[in-house]
């Protein structure tokens, strides 16, 4: 998506460094492109930002050179990322998180709380425009896209009030980098947010929440 977004009609500036963007990663093959892989996950690590919390900690899962190939470019590259509407990407994403806290044995499931409880509850919390919105105990991030789901749709916003909602309303808080790594890209694909990251990493962070965690309002 950040490659599409430096080509025309869009032309935006780049924000991932030349030599670790997704073209250095089509021109290669075989072990120089597995290589090549383990270095961008390395260096954007490295990255302040949302950017830096997306990469935080991530690892090569996939070993054989062939299957990184095919994945790069006869799957992703063939997709328009950029053309596909934001809640096809943002649902899409969602299922994958299900269907990974499904795995009771992986113990994915304390990260995810299911949505309809999410729904009831954030309607009880009934959040209004210019409002700040904390979870201290994040998780894939499910509380904050439900509470921007029903401002959004519950308010007639006006510029100021869109543009508060999507880049200053919510924030998270999230112990497991992994899990944090997961909350920042769930609200990228939904587009919430910019640069600066709304999911903060804190493994020292140990707040007294239930299973599901709270969801605190700030006027």
């Amino acid at each position: 998506m950040a490659d599409e977004q430096t080509r025309p009609p869009f032309n935006r500036p780049r924000i991932i460094p030349k030599d670790l963007d997704w073209a250095s990663l089509l021109r290669l093959d075989g072990d120089e492109l597995e290589t090549q892989y383990r270095h961008i996950l390395t260096e954007l690590d490295k990255k302040k930002g949302t950017l830096g919390v997306i990469f935080r900690k991530a690892q090569n899962k996939i070993q054989d050179p062939a299957k990184l190939r095919r994945l790069i470019a006869d799957l992703i590259d063939k997709e328009q990322w950029i053309s596909l509407d934001v809640d096809v990407k943002g649902d899409a994403y969602e299922g994958l998180l299900e269907k990974n806290a499904s795995d009771v044995k992986g113990g994915a499931g304390q990260y995810f709380t299911p949505r309809p409880l999410i729904s009831a509850i954030v309607d009880v919390m009934r959040a209004r425009p210019g409002q700040t919105v904390h979870d201290p105990a994040c998780g894939t991030g499910g509380f904050l896209l439900a509470t921007y789901s029903y401002v959004s749709q519950n308010y007639s916003l006006d510029k100021d009030q869109k543009k508060h909602l999507k880049f200053d309303a919510l924030s998270g808080t999230e112990i497991v980098d992994a899990t944090a790594r997961l909350a920042a890209m769930n609200l990228y694909l939904h587009g919430i947010g910019g640069d600066e990251c709304l999911i903060r990493v804190s493994p020292d962070f140990s707040p007294v929440v239930n299973r599901h965690g709270w969801l605190c309002l700030v006027q």
